[in-house]
């Protein structure tokens, strides 16, 4: 057989298949792509761009699948809590109670902490042991004092609502299981969303509005040394979150003299020079988020006021803020009015009734 026969015999076997591969490639149906509704985060001009997870990009389709989730008592073991449980709109995304009550009916140590403005958060929870959105919206579903669910056991009960399915696959494209991953982000993102930013002060920040003598009054207090609460919760002028975003991010303010090991920040980074130092919580809506501290033990605002006028009590960890501890501060009535006055400029009345964070159930 000729030399050039047998080169063209062996060109076209390898060329037969390219031929067949390309025609099945071209002549396949296409592929429908996922491109779910870019959902650009609403907040106000005096805000600063929140840093935002490129693995996780908000949605329409994300945040509304998350807002479901949210009210959804089926993500907890006995189908009788969900977030909302603990955390509800007409508090600030808080809970009035001093702890929580798990299905179980076991009780927790903790106050359930307000849920807004967390597209500006560096850290979660009171002793700061998540550092990510999606990371801490797992944790109450499967603790055991709280709504003690089992992943696979959530997934499956999820997995078999017509709803969920249809809102899984607009989130998440239809090649997208409905896992515990896409659960939390979809969560992480309709939580992003509860921005509140429409108070008097925010109104007083973008010059809309002028504080009353009282407010006036309370607001030079928490800005200077008088009060030192711009320490901790950020000066007021420029504390958009009023927690977390102070100059410090974890503080012991105070409020025992005696901690026990692991208390606070210390049970994360297992440094005892972080004992009794819990996470500064934001200030928005504080007339809303009652009761106060990481362990609830004050019911007002009054009360709060009198701790910090009072001083606090000395510890090994105090923060140095706490000039006053052991001392007092000696406010007057009418500064304490101030204070309380002011504090409730960060109030945003239209936020806690606002319809796009109510149960979509």
């Amino acid at each position: 057989m000729p030399l050039n026969r047998i080169r063209m015999k062996k060109s076209s076997l390898i060329l037969i298949p390219l031929v067949l591969l390309f025609i099945a490639a071209s002549c396949g149906p296409d592929e429908p792509l996922h491109n779910p509704t870019p959902l650009a985060l609403a907040y106000p001009s005096h805000f600063p761009t929140p840093d935002l997870p490129a693995d996780n990009p908000l949605t329409v389709e994300g945040a509304k699948l998350g807002r479901h989730l949210f009210f959804d008592p089926r993500l907890s073991g006995d189908n009788t809590q969900s977030c909302n449980s603990c955390h509800s709109q007409e508090h600030g995304f808080a809970e009035p109670f001093q702890f929580s009550t798990g299905i179980d009916g076991s009780t927790g140590t903790v106050n359930a902490m307000t849920l807004t403005n967390m597209a500006w958060q560096d850290f979660f929870f009171w002793d700061g042991r998540e550092n990510s959105l999606e990371d801490q919206v797992q944790d109450p579903i499967v603790n055991p004092i709280e709504m003690h669910a089992q992943w696979p056991d959530v997934i499956a009960k999820l997995a078999q609502d017509p709803t969920y399915v249809e809102l899984f696959d607009d989130a998440f494209g239809t090649d997208a299981a409905i896992t515990r991953q896409n659960t939390a982000k979809a969560l992480a993102q309709f939580v992003r969303t509860l921005v509140t930013g429409g108070s008097k002060l925010d109104q007083y920040v973008q010059g809309d509005y002028t504080f009353t003598p009282s407010e006036q009054l309370g607001f030079d207090i928490f800005n200077n040394e008088q009060g030192d609460c711009f320490h901790c919760h950020g000066l007021a002028t420029t504390g958009y979150q009023l927690g977390a975003h102070g100059l410090l991010q974890f503080t012991n303010n105070g409020l025992d003299s005696v901690y026990a090991v692991g208390a606070g920040r210390e049970f994360v980074t297992g440094d005892p020079s972080d004992r009794g130092k819990f996470k500064v919580p934001s200030l928005r809506n504080v007339e809303y988020s009652y009761p106060y501290m990481h362990d609830g033990r004050f019911q007002t605002l009054a009360e709060v006021l009198d701790f910090y006028n009072m001083g606090g009590h000395p510890s090994p960890t105090l923060d140095p803020n706490m000039k006053a501890a052991g001392v007092g501060r000696n406010w007057s009535v009418a500064q304490k009015q101030g204070l309380l006055d002011f504090l409730k400029t960060f109030s945003d009345a239209t936020f806690l009734t606002d319809t796009s964070f109510t149960d979509p159930w």
